[in-house]
């Protein structure tokens, strides 16, 4: 008897299946059984190479597991360019606070020749060591240490000029000192009482810096030279010392303030413009926060007109203040040993008032000043000094002050600061200013 040939193509189908289950099961049976004894052999293999890689080849401490290592070559240049960016960012390095730091200064009052006499607080008998141990920390990147031999590279073949007043020669002094622990610089010019006038040369480099004595950075006439009371400044006039030298120089800082303070007579085209503190003459009290102004105002036009199309950079470092408490003549002028903390003491209206006029003028030039191929920038350090005032000389103006007792009358000074000292530190924001510069440059900003 035969069946409908659709039963056969369904019995057949099932003969299949049954087939396939039963080779499945097999195929699984094998499988489970080869899995039980090969997988115990597999990991005995592999154990003893995985010791062999940790051993050889171990992961740093510190490395999160999914960090490239630090030997890739994709890493390091990863880390240079950011780097880079880092250093054209426009850092607020004004903006921080002080830190304790254990490293201490980079040079002392011996291992450099090049400080007055009147900053060296060690050599002068200082007790206190504390204040060289604190460390100035930007709240938006990292301030390296000093970079002796990144500074003589970026300013290789050029002149590097300091104009102002004591400011800018404490300035100088702090930056030949930490330079010269990798290169030490050659005196080759000095004219003027109170070496007011000097420049130093470095040879491995063919780099020369300057200092160039000028308090109120236009003409002006010191009273004590003059045989009056006051001073005498034309503000629409620079001063000649300086300004006629201005194609010699590739780097210019520029420093002034505390002279500003001083009774003076303000000329304008030859003319009476008023004065500062003057109440035995004729003339309209006019203070001095505006003078300050014109002041910078005429340096920077001369610096535009007189470049002569010479790719110069120039620096405006700005007010210090001052730090006295009592009486300057009195022992305990300027008593703190510590930095102030963040918060605890805020600009004063007149420190704050000279540092927002520099920073101003600043801004206003830059523009005119970059379509000439100059490059204006501000050092702002009115902030960051303010909070230091135990890294003044003080007593120590004078060698051991105290050796015969406290006298009822000493000399202090409260302005000025020591060397070593932190002054260093507006030193350490310049070179970062340089580096950024170099970065600009090569990416033809």
């Amino acid at each position: 008897m035969s069946l409908p040939f659709s039963l056969l193509i369904l019995g057949s189908k099932k003969q299949k299946k049954t087939c396939r289950e039963m080779g499945t099961t097999l195929f699984k049976g094998h499988f489970h059984f080869l899995i039980k004894k090969l997988l115990p052999w597999a990991l005995y293999a592999l154990l003893p190479l995985a010791l062999f890689h940790v051993y050889f080849y171990p992961l740093p401490f510190n490395q999160p597991l999914n960090e490239t290592p630090q030997n890739n070559p994709t890493t390091i240049t990863s880390s240079q360019a950011e780097e880079e960016k880092i250093s054209e960012i426009q850092c607020d390095y004004s903006n921080g606070q002080w830190v304790r730091d254990n490293s201490g200064s980079r040079y002392n009052g011996t291992s450099c020749g090049t400080i007055k006499d009147g900053q060296n607080c060690i050599g002068h008998g200082r007790p206190d060591m504390g204040y060289l141990y604190w460390r100035w920390r930007p709240k938006q990147c990292m301030l390296p240490q000093f970079e002796p031999t990144a500074f003589l590279r970026l300013l290789k073949n050029r002149h590097l000029a300091f104009i102002g007043d004591s400011m800018a020669r404490n300035q100088l002094e702090s930056l030949l000192c930490l330079v010269s622990q990798s290169s030490p610089p050659e005196l080759v010019y000095r004219d003027g009482e109170d070496n007011k006038f000097r420049r130093w040369y470095f040879a491995s480099h063919n780099i020369n810096v300057s200092i160039y004595w000028s308090p109120f950075l236009v003409k002006g006439i010191e009273k004590s030279a003059a045989g009056f009371n006051h001073n005498k400044l034309y503000l629409d006039l620079p001063d000649e010392r300086w300004a006629s030298d201005m194609g010699e120089n590739d780097v210019i800082i520029f420093s002034i303030g505390h002279w500003f303070l001083h009774p003076a007579v303000y000329y304008e085209k030859e003319l009476v413009l008023g004065c500062h503190y003057c109440p035995d003459l004729n003339h309209t009290d006019i203070g001095f926060y505006e003078v300050f102004r014109k002041a910078i105002k005429t340096t920077f036009k001369t610096v535009i007109e007189r470049s002569s199309g010479k790719d110069i950079r120039i620096i405006l470092t700005t007010f210090s203040p001052a730090h006295f408490e009592g009486d300057w003549d009195k022992a305990g002028a300027c008593p703190k040993k510590e930095p102030y903390k963040e918060g605890e003491k805020e600009l004063e209206w007149m420190d704050k008032e000279l540092r927002k006029i520099e920073i101003e003028e600043v801004e206003m030039v830059k523009e005119e000043g970059n379509k000439h191929g100059l490059r204006f920038e501000a050092l702002d350090v009115t902030q960051l000094s303010m909070m230091r005032p135990d890294g003044h000389p003080g007593p120590y103006m004078y060698p051991n002050p105290f050796t015969n007792g406290i006298q009822e009358r000493v000399q202090n000074d409260c302005v000025h600061w020591c060397l070593p000292g932190p002054i260093d530190t507006w030193n350490e924001i310049l070179l970062e200013l340089m580096k950024r510069w170099e970065v600009q440059a090569k990416r033809g900003i």
